[in-house]
């Protein structure tokens, strides 16, 4: 009986879904994205799409959507929303992370990606564009892969601050107290490996390609901005529910005690390892009363 309403529900919201996707306007950029999608499938192989194309993919966006924050750091407009304004970035750590970056992207994610096109071959994942999901199916597997990460980063990062565990591995992601975008993926090859297979668990489970490459940006948009060392007020990113942002992780990088999900609030609420945060900013808040 449980079963048969659960249907009922999801038929009913899955037909209000298209009743709303049948009033929106058409979207301008379909048409032109179809054609280079098909364009794509007729001039590349499969192992050239699912390997080079997601190495591709990875790369651009990553350093893209760094680019921003590597701005600020020239604009004295932006230094006030800058968190930790006592611990500016400096070239010799930004030269070291672009570094260690390269390595880990081409030593350590590239042998990875490798995999997908055995992965999509395996699971018979459709290329097509007649098979592909839907806007709403897309962000609503989006979501949900988004919820296994940050459920496994929450539980993994977690461990990975151990006493007997922190030095070996998480300390160099703690190398620069102060973080800013390009080092999100600053990081030891062994938590590269630990924290990424939260990403892969929900690709696993979900997975298509267009998933894939739609889940590598949301998931590079969310860990760079973390990262930023920057509060943006019109951050749209601050309007998605539980979302963590640049000030939670910020602090995380300054305190090493809790704030220790990626994206959500929703885990160090409910084992409480966001009260020294918590307790920082009421902190913060009086002394601000009492310089006014």
């Amino acid at each position: 009986m449980a079963t048969n309403e659960s249907i009922s529900i999801f038929s009913s919201a899955s037909l209000a879904v298209e009743y709303v996707d049948s009033l929106l306007p058409e979207n301008p950029l379909q048409e032109p994205f179809k054609n280079a999608w098909n364009y794509m499938l007729n001039n590349y192989t499969k192992f050239q799409i699912a390997t080079w194309g997601s190495l591709i993919v990875h790369e651009v966006l990553y350093f893209l959507f760094c680019l921003p924050g590597f701005l600020f750091q020239f604009i004295p407009f932006m230094k006030k929303y800058k968190i930790q304004k006592d611990k500016p970035e400096t070239w010799e750590n930004q030269w070291k992370c672009f570094k260690v970056l390269l390595f880990n992207h081409f030593c350590i994610q590239l042998p990875l990606i490798c995999g997908t096109y055995y992965f999509t071959e395996y699971f018979n994942i459709p290329y097509d564009w007649q098979r592909m999901p839907r806007w709403y199916m897309l962000l609503a597997r989006c979501f949900g892969c988004a919820v296994i990460e940050d459920t496994w980063h929450y539980f993994l990062h977690r461990l990975l601050h151990h006493k007997r565990i922190y030095k070996y591995i998480h300390k160099v992601h703690h190398e620069f107290q102060a973080p800013f975008g390009m080092e999100a993926e600053y990081a030891h090859p062994l938590e590269t490996l630990i924290l990424g297979t939260g990403f892969f668990i929900g690709i696993m489970l979900l997975c298509d390609v267009i998933l894939l490459w739609a889940l590598v940006t949301i998931h590079l948009i969310g860990t760079i901005d973390v990262h930023s060392g920057y509060d943006i007020p019109l951050n749209p990113l601050n309007l998605i529910p539980f979302y963590a942002g640049s000030r939670h992780h910020d602090f995380h990088h300054m305190n090493f005690i809790g704030k220790y999900a990626s994206t959500f609030t929703w885990w160090d609420r409910i084992f409480g390892t966001d009260s020294h945060f918590t307790a920082y900013n009421e902190k913060m808040k009086k002394i601000e009363k009492k310089m006014q």
